[in-house]
């Protein structure tokens, strides 16, 4: 009789697992026609090869990407972690936002050079190298970027947080140190990956509080389909938390 019991508890905890795997699968594909929507009118992008998902930005992200660029047409961009966004940032700026500037964070001196010899990005796309060193945090071990805080400036309109590794908690947390120096006048988006982690939501809290604590109002959505990406916005900006 045990056993059937614990049969039957093990089949109804692996159905609502696939049932949750299978709800998460249907809004991305749903993101993924959404997104091919958003690029219809804009040939470069959709002759952009993208590897979309897995250690990549989803279709939610590129998404909610895409239509940053577009509607709010941000002047400086900053990206920790140098991959397929950074191409598809790289490609606006050379066929759209001619007057804007990108700087990419990376870690690994090796996958610069590698991707550098894949793909070509704009001339206005800087890449600054930052290797992985690991931190402690709150008493828990994470991963940063050595000689972010001397070498990176807050004077960004978008941030685009996907970058270093993932820590179990606070996770990418670098970005933090740019938060902290905002003032009230301060306008910005922040767009950080895979919010749906522990790691990313302890730094998205950490982000509210310093901004509650200054005093700036902000907004804050997230976007859901294989993975979670969570933007906040500051007021002028207000409308990238309802893409």
């Amino acid at each position: 009789m045990l056993d059937k019991i614990q049969s039957l508890r093990n089949f109804l905890k692996n159905s609502a697992q696939y049932q949750t795997e299978s709800l998460a699968l249907s809004r991305e594909l749903e993101w993924a026609h959404i997104y091919h929507d958003s690029i219809r009118n804009k040939e470069y992008l959709q002759n952009l090869g993208l590897n979309v998902g897995r250690w990549a930005g989803n279709y939610s992200f590129f998404y909610i990407l895409n239509r940053i660029l577009s509607d709010f047409q941000p002047k400086r961009i900053l990206e920790l972690g140098l991959g397929e966004s950074s191409k598809f940032i790289s490609t606006v700026l050379t066929h759209s936002l001619l007057d804007s500037q990108q700087t990419i964070i990376e870690q690994d001196q090796n996958w610069i050079y590698g991707f550098s010899d894949r793909f070509t990005l704009s001339d206005r796309s800087n890449i600054l190298f930052c290797p992985l060193i690991e931190v402690e945090l709150k008493g828990f071990p994470s991963y940063a970027y050595q000689g972010f805080k001397e070498k990176v400036s807050h004077e960004f309109d978008l941030f685009i947080v996907d970058g270093p590794f993932g820590s179990d908690r606070y996770s990418r947390f670098d970005i933090v140190s740019l938060v902290e120096k905002f003032d009230k006048e301060k306008e910005f988006i922040i767009v950080i990956d895979d919010s749906h982690r522990i790691g990313e939501q302890d730094t998205i809290n950490e982000i509210s509080l310093i901004l509650k604590r200054l005093g700036i109002t902000f907004h804050t959505a997230d976007y859901s389909g294989n993975k979670q990406n969570t933007v906040i916005a500051s007021e002028k900006y207000k409308y990238a938390t309802s893409l």
